[in-house]
């Protein structure tokens, strides 16, 4: 029985674990609307050095189209970046946990819509994720053809 396996089965096998683990390092773009004195969370899980970028706007009436903003660190230490319509931020994670984004509507009497827009890039030995992910695939490639191309020869 030969033990040489087709090197389209692992191609496809290959294909398959790049998919799954490219899907799962994605930004993330969703809208959600925070009620008339009320908030909303939204928890990112953060690991240290991971690259984190927050985008985020209010829609609203033309006069209230602000948010107020906080930022909640997994030590319980609280970033207030106040009232806002429009939001950029990035940071390198320096802490290991959940990160908290709190949007408060308190003291309005209308609901707002948040279109928030978060990316958080992953880094595998100093090295991002996707460029990481990128170089064991390409070598598991070459991997698999060369053991084809060497078994097949014995045969």
């Amino acid at each position: 029985m030969r033990s040489i396996q087709n090197p389209l089965t692992h191609l496809i096998l290959i294909a398959a674990l790049s998919t799954i683990l490219i899907q799962s390092a994605k930004a993330t773009s969703t809208s959600f609307t925070v009620h008339s004195n009320d908030e909303a969370t939204k928890i990112l899980q953060l690991k240290i050095e991971d690259r984190v970028l927050i985008h985020f706007t209010v829609l609203g009436t033309a006069s209230e189209n602000t948010i107020h903003f906080y930022l909640a660190y997994p030590n319980g230490t609280e970033k207030d970046f106040g009232q806002t319509g429009y939001f950029h931020y990035t940071f390198v994670c320096d802490l290991e946990g959940n990160y908290t984004l709190r949007f408060s509507n308190i003291g309005s009497s209308i609901d707002k819509t948040v279109t928030l827009n978060y990316e958080i890039e992953h880094y595998i030995f100093g090295i991002p994720q996707m460029l990481f992910l990128t170089i064991i695939i390409a070598i598991t490639c070459v991997i698999a053809i060369a053991s084809y191309i060497l078994l097949s020869k014995t045969h």
